[in-house]
C-alpha cells in the first residue's frame, strides 16, 4: 500500500512523487518521504463515498466526503512514520493530472503542513483525497487541463519530513533569454505560492549578473507545533532581500540541474533551513512567463506582469466566496489574491488584478493556462478601482487603465 519515495513511478504515484523520486535517486536535496499511490485511493472508496464523488471545497479541510482509510493501511503508515521519531511532515497531493506537461494543477488539490502522528497524517491523507473532487479541481479538469488527463482521475498521496523554513520560494528555469526567474519570501512557501504576499524577484543571467526586485513582505506563515501561524513581518525585515547574489546563483545552479535531468525547463518550489536548500517540487513549465516590460507613463495603476494578453471589460470587486455570484462572463476580476478555490471565475474573467502576489504564484500559471491576462501586486486595487469601472489591463506590460464612462447624449449639452 505504500512506497517509499525512491521507488516512486508515475503511472502508480503521479508525476509529482514521480519527480520528486527521481530527484533524490540522482542526488538533488530532496526530503525523504513515502508515497500512498493510487491503488489505495481506489482501494478505500466505498459505495457511499466513490471515488468520484462530488467534495465541496468547504469540505476539503476536514477531509469530509472523501473515502475513507482503512485500518490496514493507517498500520503501514504509523510504520513509515515511526523512523522519523514523530518530526513534522508535509503531506500533499500528486494526482494523475497534476505536474504533467500539459497541465500544472497549480493550488487545486490539497495541502497539509505539519502533522506529526498517525492519526493526523491520516486526516491529511483524506483531505487530499477528497481534494481530488473538489469544486475547484473539477472546474479546472473542465478547462485546459481535461484535454490532459490521461485515464480517470486517481490521488495518491506524497508524505515528507517537513522543511521549516526560515525563506522559501519558486524558480522558473531558463529557457529563452536565458535567464532563472526566482520568487521568495520569509518563512514557509505558502504566501508566495498562493499570492498572498509580494515577494522578492530575482532574474539571474548566465554570467551571474542578478537583478532584484524587492517586494513587500508584510506576511509569514511558519509552524507552531502542529500548526501553521501566519504572522506580521518586522518592519526592517520587510524591505529587506531574501536572497544574496551567491544564494541566488545557487538556486540556479540547482534550477539548471533539474531542467536537465528532466528534458524541459521547470517550475521548481524550493525552502531553505539551517540545512540548506531543499527541493519540494518540479513540473514542467506549461506557459511562458511575462518578460518585465516598462509600463506606460499613463497608466494610473502598474502591477507585475502574470499573463499575456489585453482585457477590456467592467470592473468587478471580489472579496469572498459570497461575490463570486455577481461574476460575469467578460467582467475584470479584481481582488487581494485569488484562493485556489477561486479557480471557477478565471473560465469567466476576461482578466484578473490583484494586489499581491508575483508572476510564479498558483494563481498566475492558472491565469496563463486559461489564457486570460493577470496583473500582479497592485497596490490598494481594490479600493482604488471602483466597482463596474470600465477596464483595460495589458498583462504583457503589468498596467491597469481606468476609463471614465461616456456621458449620456442629454448629459453633455
Amino acid at each position: 500500500m505504500i512506497r517509499w519515495l525512491e521507488d516512486a513511478v508515475a503511472q502508480d504515484c503521479g508525476g509529482k512523487a514521480a519527480t520528486m523520486g527521481a530527484l533524490r535517486r540522482s542526488g538533488f536535496p530532496v526530503p525523504e518521504g513515502f508515497v500512498i499511490p493510487f491503488s489505495a485511493y481506489l482501494a478505500a472508496a466505498t459505495p457511499s463515498a466513490p471515488p468520484d464523488a462530488d467534495v465541496h471545497d468547504d469540505a476539503v479541510r476536514s477531509g469530509a466526503g472523501g473515502p475513507v482509510i482503512p485500518p490496514e493501511l493507517t498500520e503501514s503508515i504509523a510504520r513509515h512514520l515511526s523512523r522519523w521519531g514523530g518530526a513534522p511532515v508535509a503531506v500533499r497531493s500528486s494526482a494523475r493530472d497534476e505536474d504533467t506537461r500539459g497541465a500544472s494543477a497549480a493550488g487545486q488539490y490539497a495541502t497539509v503542513l505539519g502533522a506529526r502522528d498517525v492519526a493526523s497524517v491520516s486526516a491529511a491523507v483524506r483531505t487530499c483525497w477528497s481534494s481530488l473532487h473538489s469544486d475547484r479541481a473539477r472546474s479546472y479538469r473542465h478547462g485546459r487541463a481535461r484535454r490532459a488527463l490521461a485515464g480517470p482521475a486517481a490521488m495518491a498521496v506524497l508524505v515528507q519530513r517537513l522543511v521549516d523554513a526560515r525563506v522559501s520560494g519558486v524558480m522558473f528555469t531558463s529557457s529563452r533569454g536565458h535567464v532563472t526567474r526566482i520568487e521568495s519570501a520569509w518563512g514557509l512557501g505558502i504566501g508566495t505560492v498562493g499570492g498572498t504576499v509580494d515577494p522578492d524577484r530575482y532574474e539571474v543571467h548566465d554570467d551571474g549578473t542578478v537583478m532584484r526586485t524587492i517586494g513587500r513582505k508584510l506576511t509569514r506563515s511558519d509552524r507552531s507545533g502542529d500548526t501553521i501561524r501566519t504572522r506580521r513581518v518586522p518592519e526592517p525585515q520587510r524591505v529587506a532581500p531574501t536572497l544574496d547574489d551567491a544564494l541566488a546563483n545557487t538556486l540556479r545552479g540547482l534550477g539548471e540541474g533539474i531542467a536537465d535531468l528532466l528534458g524541459a525547463p521547470q517550475d521548481i518550489e524550493w525552502a531553505m533551513d539551517g540545512g540548506g536548500i531543499w527541493i519540494l517540487q518540479a513540473r514542467p513549465v506549461t506557459a511562458e512567463v511575462p518578460s518585465p516590460a516598462s509600463a506606460t507613463a499613463s497608466s494610473p495603476l502598474r502591477g507585475i506582469p502574470g499573463s499575456r494578453g489585453i482585457a477590456r471589460g467592467p470592473a468587478r470587486i471580489v472579496t469572498g466566496p459570497a461575490d463570486f455570484a455577481r461574476v460575469r462572463r467578460g467582467d475584470i476580476l479584481v481582488c487581494r489574491y485569488t484562493d485556489p478555490s477561486w479557480t471557477p471565475l478565471l473560465r469567466v474573467a476576461a482578466g484578473v488584478v490583484t494586489e499581491t502576489g508575483g508572476a510564479l504564484s498558483h494563481a498566475a500559471i492558472v491565469a496563463r493556462e486559461h489564457g486570460i491576462p493577470a496583473v500582479l501586486g497592485v497596490p490598494g486595487a481594490t479600493g482604488r478601482i471602483i466597482e463596474s469601472a470600465a477596464l483595460t489591463i495589458d498583462g504583457a506590460r503589468g498596467t491597469v487603465d481606468i476609463h471614465l464612462a461616456p456621458r449620456h447624449p442629454k448629459e453633455q449639452k
